[in-house]
């Protein structure tokens, strides 16, 4: 058995182990006690005193040590608290002792009687080698650490989650980081010691210290930290040569306000564009979901397959997972299935919205009162080639899933919609603007309440730039941008879905509401980054190259416009835009006609037709 083994014992061998050595150790402190009191010396008539208190003072100290749970702490990882309750421990111990001793005086003789200050000197003996002895352990792999190699590490943050962090890998047995310095931002923790680890400087130094230190990773210890402190903190230590670089999620990203070594995670391009947290109302949104029956659609999607998982956490009573792709419609009910509540009935439905056949069992089936409608055609050029496809889907599939829910008497139905259909210069920004039409023209049809939310790119979403970059970043480059001054608006997709509750959740009915997506970011940084955060270095391990703006795309997308105009909300991240562009009855009743009969017209017949009926339609014939 090795000696790492030894010093492990189990729960059962621990309180042996414990036992034993502290009857050795209280023996040995009231004798030493005695002979203190003595000057070194112990005279022959306190010897009968002695064994007469010694079991006594065993039994009183162990029955007192196992009250404040002295045996089941785990030795390597004492601390303040455990060190108050050995403190407590022998105080109270010593005070019966006292207590007991006195009243042997007064009921018995002084033959039994303790001088009281080998009580004193007991008790402070026995603190000191009980607590010695509980700490051994901890003291011992410290010093064991000083001795071993991990990867030299520069904590930038010396505040309680950069101590917790130090404090966390010194408990560990597992030798991964070596902390060698802290930097911090505020002057006066210059020159203090956390565990040992010493704050060396500010960010500002991050160069000096990685030089004078030889760090080799940097984990950013700041769990406040906004986007721009973090992508600053980025470029200093990519510039250094750090390319290892770990950093905690934002307080309001984590699960508790508990901060772990566990969530420490490679920093990603999430981390360097991450905004404010969003403030939701959750009791609002709770009443707005829970116990209901809620159809998703395009539920596989990077958006929809989010607003699946969300939605679980407010208990509906059902939600059906409604998409055409089986293939990720199966591994998406491999992933939440575990999740859900058994009071929750998770339902996968494989079907089409440009089926009327299919979405007439859908809503007999399941008589939904919530649908989230997020499947559509999205991606820009591709629609360019096959612009009956986006009309088809967008338009015509919005439209016909609207009226079955109006036949249902459906209570809420979102439409998840795109910066995009903000003067449309695409046929799916215009496909996308004629389903926004759509909604607000049927909006209280029967009891049915109608929102649109429109918002921009989500990070990470399938068939989006980032997934792009990263795939033409593993294959060696080069990393093809449209235009060096090009610029979208970018949301995290648990960012977006939190708002599009919210916007639900707090709507009328007919509004098209406008999310806040922030200040919009450059594509060249984008990609400059992820190049970065792969480990290497633009322009020299991976060259970017500009092909020129696709088909349909625009230099800057637009989402608060002149065109409408916007009005605030409660909200401060949601805004809805004014005078939204909707059909009457009679009209989107004709224009349904008149779309259906386009489409043996063929392509350009489309896009001329979209041009001359789409609102502020910038479309090219």
């Amino acid at each position: 058995m090795t000696v790492k083994a030894l010093l492990q014992p189990t729960r059962t061998k621990r309180i042996v182990f414990f036992l034993t050595g502290d009857i050795m150790l209280l023996t040995i402190a009231l004798a030493s006690a005695f002979c203190i009191r003595f000057e070194f010396s112990f005279p022959d008539q306190f010897i009968p005193i002695f064994t007469g208190w010694l079991p006594v003072i065993l039994c009183v100290k162990i029955l007192l040590f196992h009250f404040f749970r002295l045996y089941s702490f785990t030795w390597t990882f004492i601390g303040i608290k455990e060190l108050v309750s050995i403190g407590n421990a022998c105080f109270f111990s010593s005070a019966v002792i006292y207590l007991l001793n006195m009243l042997t005086f007064q009921m018995l003789h002084r033959g039994v009687f303790m001088p009281r200050s080998v009580i004193l000197i007991d008790f402070i003996l026995s603190l000191l080698l009980i607590g010695n002895f509980r700490v051994s352990k901890r003291l011992y792999y410290e010093a064991l650490k000083k001795q071993q190699v991990g990867k030299r590490t520069l904590i930038i943050g010396a505040g309680p989650t950069g101590e917790r962090l130090v404090r966390e890998f010194l408990r560990s047995d597992e030798i991964r980081f070596m902390p060698v310095a802290f930097v911090d931002d505020d002057p006066n923790k210059l020159g203090a010691r956390i565990h040992g680890v010493k704050v060396v400087g500010n960010t500002a130094d991050i160069p000096r210290v990685v030089a004078q230190t030889g760090a080799k990773m940097a984990i950013i210890a700041i769990t406040t930290a906004k986007h721009s402190l973090i992508h600053r903190l980025f470029t200093i230590l990519s510039d250094c040569g750090i390319k290892d670089i770990k950093v905690f999620p934002h307080l309001n990203q984590l699960p508790t306000r508990s901060i772990s070594i566990k969530d420490i995670h490679d920093i990603k391009l999430e981390d360097l564009l991450y905004r404010d947290a969003v403030e939701t109302d959750l009791d609002l949104i709770r009443k707005f979901l829970q116990n209901k029956i809620i159809l998703v659609t395009g539920a596989a999607g990077s958006i929809g397959s989010e607003i699946v998982r969300q939605s679980l956490l407010y208990h509906p009573a059902k939600v059906i997972v409604f998409d055409i792709d089986e293939t990720e419609v199966y591994n998406l009910m491999l992933q939440i299935k575990p999740r859900a509540r058994v009071s929750t009935e998770v339902v996968p439905f494989i079907g089409d919205v440009r089926q009327a056949r299919t979405l007439e069992k859908l809503f007999s089936t399941h008589k939904p009162q919530v649908v989230f409608h997020a499947a559509a055609y999205k991606h820009v050029p591709m629609m360019e080639l096959f612009p009956q496809e986006a009309l088809d889907t967008n338009f015509l599939g919005t439209y016909n899933l609207a009226n079955h829910a109006v036949k249902c008497k459906v209570d809420s139905f979102v439409n998840i919609s795109t910066d995009k259909a903000v003067n449309p210069s695409s046929v799916m920004g215009a496909t996308k603007r004629l389903a926004e039409m759509v909604c607000s023209t049927l909006d209280r049809r029967n009891g049915t309440r109608f929102v649109s939310v429109r918002f921009g790119n989500v990070l990470g979403s399938r068939g989006s730039v980032v997934p792009l970059f990263l795939e033409q970043i593993r294959k060696g480059g080069p990393v093809t941008v449209t235009h060096p001054e090009v610029e979208r608006y970018f949301m995290t997709i648990p960012e977006a879905v939190s708002l599009v509750f919210q916007a639900s959740a707090m709507g009328n009915g007919g509004e098209v509401y406008v999310l806040d997506m922030g200040e919009p970011v450059r594509i060249i940084k984008i990609a400059e980054d992820l190049i970065k955060l792969n480990g290497m270095e633009p322009y020299t391990d991976v060259n970017i190259e500009f092909v020129g703006l696709r088909p349909g795309e625009k230099m800057f997308e637009e989402l608060l416009t002149a065109e409408e105009g916007t009005t605030s909300t409660e909200h401060h991240k949601i805004f809805v835009a004014r005078n939204n562009s909707q059909f009457n009855e009679a009209e989107l009743n004709d224009f349904v006609s008149k779309t259906q009969s386009m489409f043996v017209n063929g392509n350009q017949n489309i896009r001329s037709f979209l041009s001359e009926h789409v609102p502020f339609c910038q479309l090219k014939k």
